[in-house]
Order: structure tokens, then C-alpha cells, then sequence
């Protein structure tokens, strides 16, 4: 993949789940609701000075919110930051490249 260009849609993992427990809080914070479900389903990255992930998140019945979580480059440090939060959407929308 090159530097920039989204990834194809992967089924989420363990790692990824890591992330969004992580940003939980944090995405409670932004989507001004409280999650008792914060379920990884799906994600995309693109590499840039770091990671982003885009992340779909199953957060009970058929309601869904997508993530964009930020991973620092290891020397800089590796941490997470929550850049952007879509949220009132369903199974079917798909992952975009979205926020700043």
C-alpha cells in the first residue's frame, strides 16, 4: 500500500479492538452518549507520518459509529489519538477517509 491510499476493508482484530477500548472514553466524550457495547467490526488504515485507522464500531442494536484514531509513529511515542468520530450510522455505511 502505498503512503496516503486507504486499505482494503479488513475484518477488525485483536489489536484493533485494543485501540478502540483504548479511545473509548474519549469517543464517548466527542459522541455525547454513554457505550455499554464498543465492538471493533471492521477497519481501514492509511499509512501517513504514523497510522490512521478507520474504524467501524458496533455500539448496540443496529447502531454504529466509525472512528478515526491516529497511532504515532514508535519513536515518537505510539500513542492514540482520536482525531474524528461519525456517528448515528448503520451496518451498512461503508468506511471513508473522513475528518481533519
Amino acid at each position: 500500500m502505498a503512503c496516503g491510499q486507504l486499505s482494503e476493508e479488513k475484518k477488525a482484530t485483536k489489536e484493533v479492538q485494543d485501540i478502540c477500548d483504548e479511545v473509548k472514553n474519549r469517543a464517548e466524550y466527542k459522541g455525547k452518549a454513554s457505550y455499554d457495547q464498543f465492538d471493533a467490526v471492521s477497519f481501514k488504515t492509511q499509512l501517513v507520518s504514523g497510522t490512521h485507522y478507520f474504524i467501524k464500531v458496533h455500539v448496540g442494536n443496529n447502531s454504529y459509529v466509525h472512528l478515526r484514531v491516529f497511532k504515532c509513529l514508535p519513536h515518537i511515542g505510539s500513542h492514540l489519538e482520536l482525531h474524528a468520530m461519525k456517528t448515528g450510522l448503520t451496518k451498512e455505511d461503508s468506511l471513508e477517509i473522513f475528518g481533519k
